[in-house]
């Protein structure tokens, strides 16, 4: 299958690492022109270099806003006023016990991982209904599915992006646009290696023992009995934002390595 996405452009939010970075590169490879999002100045600029190395012939803009606000992302809209493809990637998380996570911690959350989205979503879709084609990704994660304990305002969050995903589906069919999450298990991402190399250092292992002490332990369920690339997980963005997946909408894809238990 040769993927072509020459003359279009995307936003990738949250791409100046981990799986928003691996997006961004794969739809630059596709012969896309991206815009790399990111909060700091100097993580945008260093990811641009990069992808400039990589690409020479690519086409891409950086814009530092934090999507968490409504001043953030009218920043992004004024310097990227339209796209044709719309991954809203960016997001955290981190375990915490829900007794301890106050009403702040929620709303703030909530405000980075959902409403991000749905601000950008409603800034981009309406062209893209009017050309009569667009692609909208949502990257929700298996805990949208299978909550983890100690990660319940996370999971809150990615639950919420199926529901506007699939609702925004729903809104435009018959449009050309189609609109999808992917779901996402344990990747070996910026956030999660991150905490796999202190969980090592505190316990006097290797990184690699620690993600699999993690695995047997948080997600057990694993088929793959590994973390997935960033490369891996973005494969599956590429083609959701490819003209080959144009029956493809209001759909939940998993790149979970089998996390989730059910064959639907």
């Amino acid at each position: 299958m040769n993927i072509e996405l020459k003359g279009r452009k995307a936003v990738v939010t949250g791409s100046t690492a981990g799986i928003g970075r691996a997006i961004a590169e794969g739809l630059a490879r596709a012969g896309a022109a991206v815009v790399i999002n990111g909060r700091g100045r100097e993580r945008v600029a260093a990811a641009l270099r990069d992808l400039r190395a990589l690409f020479p012939k690519g086409e891409f803009t950086g814009v530092s806003a934090d999507l968490a606000t409504p001043e953030g992302a009218a920043d992004l809209f004024a310097q990227a006023p339209d796209a044709d493809i719309l991954v809203n990637n960016v997001g955290t998380g981190r375990p915490k016990s829900f007794f301890e996570i106050g009403d702040r911690e929620w709303t703030d959350l909530f405000e980075l991982n959902v409403m991000s989205g749905v601000r950008a979503a409603r800034h981009y879709v309406p062209n893209m209904t009017k050309r009569g084609w667009g692609r909208v990704v949502f990257i929700s994660s298996e805990s949208a599915l299978a909550i983890p304990k100690d990660m319940i305002d996370y999971a809150m969050t990615k639950t919420a992006q199926l529901a506007i995903a699939r609702g925004l589906a729903e809104a435009v069919g018959g449009t050309g646009v189609t609109v999808n999450s992917v779901l996402p298990g344990p990747t070996n991402s910026e956030i999660i290696r991150g905490w796999m190399k202190a969980a090592a250092q505190e316990q006097g292992i290797t990184q690699q023992e620690a993600e699999q002490q993690f695995l047997r332990t948080m997600r057990p369920t694993t088929l793959l009995n590994r973390f997935a690339t960033t490369e891996e997980v973005a494969n599956l963005v590429v083609y959701v934002c490819s003209e080959q997946a144009s029956a493809t909408t209001g759909a939940s894809l998993r790149v979970d390595g089998g996390v989730v238990r059910t064959i639907a």
